[in-house]
């Protein structure tokens, strides 16, 4: 098994908090955690040992950077989804009246990180779906010459 789950399991062995709507939001969030960070750092190793030609620059590489960090993105909002909803488990009784604190500061934390990874994400977004001219040129024995 790959995490504990919140609450045990019973003689049969299905969880013990099966039926409760924290576990299930647990289980989803962990599942998409998971494979999503897997998909992120699939993604970055394939940027790190990609070709380094010109025609990658403008193509396959912001494409595996903007899925990359979507993947990374969506894996940090599910993991904090995740242990949010398995710590309920933990203070939903004893220390319920600290919870929303707690809370809201995680969620003001997600909200700055959104707000600071927002305009690579915007901008990056923006070149790959927008039609960037490109630059023609010649090379001479005096060096590179554009084209107009």
């Amino acid at each position: 098994m790959s995490t504990t789950v919140p609450g045990g399991v019973n003689q049969e062995g299905t969880p013990n908090l099966e039926n409760q709507m924290p576990f299930y939001i647990f289980a989803i969030s962990s599942y998409v955690s998971f494979y999503s960070s897997l998909l992120a750092v699939i993604m970055f190793l394939a940027i790190l040992t990609s070709e380094y030609k010109e025609s990658s620059f403008r193509s396959t590489l912001p494409i595996k950077l903007l899925l990359g960090l979507t993947a990374f993105y969506v894996s940090i909002v599910s993991t904090s989804i995740s242990f949010s909803a398995a710590h309920f488990f933990i203070v939903k009784d004893k220390l319920k009246y600290a919870t929303f604190p707690v809370y809201s500061g995680v969620l003001l934390l997600l909200i700055f990180f959104a707000i600071a990874g927002f305009p690579l994400y915007f901008h990056l977004t923006w070149a790959i779906f927008k039609n960037v001219p490109h630059h023609h040129y010649r090379i001479t024995r005096a060096g590179f010459h554009f084209k107009h």
